[in-house]
Parts: structure tokens; sequence; C-alpha cells
């Protein structure tokens, strides 16, 4: 069995953090849950996603890195058209969480041994 790497570890603790706070966040920022804004359901689906990506990289699963990343790099595009000065911050998150999640040996092995074990790969 492969010992889960401690970058897994680390990103998908982030990914679940990042997708609790956008929650409370989200529904912090409602005024009123009727008529329901749907702006909210944006926010619930987006974070629900990034809480999944954290849960099922812990378990191992590689299509979860990879959504991962793609959910990182929306929001760098998301960051470009509202937060001109959060663009670098996101960008550079993603650099680092890329390499954390991609090109490390270890990581890569723990993701193929995950695919093996099930059955799936």
């Amino acid at each position: 069995m492969n010992k889960r790497p401690i970058a897994v570890t680390g990103v998908s603790l982030l990914m679940m953090a990042a997708g609790v706070f956008g929650l409370a966040r989200g529904f912090a920022g409602t005024k009123t849950l009727w008529p329901f804004p749907t702006d909210l359901i944006w926010i619930v689906i987006l974070d629900l996603t990034g809480i999944a990506c954290g849960v099922f990289m812990l378990r191992g699963r590689n299509w979860a890195r990879w959504l991962t990343l793609a959910w990182i790099a929306g929001h760098v595009v998301i960051a470009s058209f509202f937060m001109r000065q959060a663009i670098l911050v996101h960008a550079v998150i993603f650099v680092l969480i890329a390499y954390l999640l991609i090109f490390r040996s270890d990581v890569q092995g723990y993701f193929r041994g995950a695919e093996t074990r099930d059955g799936v790969g």
C-alpha cells in the first residue's frame, strides 16, 4: 500500500478548508434565502466541488487531483475579471499546487497505486 505523501494531505486539507470557507462566506453574504438567490447556487456548487476534490484526493482518486487543478485555474480566471490584484496570488497558488500534484514522483506513485488497488487502472 502506498503511503499518502504529505503534499497530497496538505493540498486536500487546503481544498476542503477553502470550500468550507467559501460556503460560509457565501451564506453570510446572503441577505435572504427566499426568494433563493441564483448566485448562491453557483457558490454552493463550486465550493462543494472543492470539498469533494479534497476528500477524494485523500482517498487517492486521480481524477480529483486534475479537478483540483481545474478548480484553481477557474479561480485564476474569475479573479482576472473581478480582483485584478488577486490574479498574481491565485496564479502563484496554482503553480505551487500544480507542482505538488503533478510533477512530484511520490505523488504520481500514490495516485498510480490507488488506481491499481481499486482495479481502475
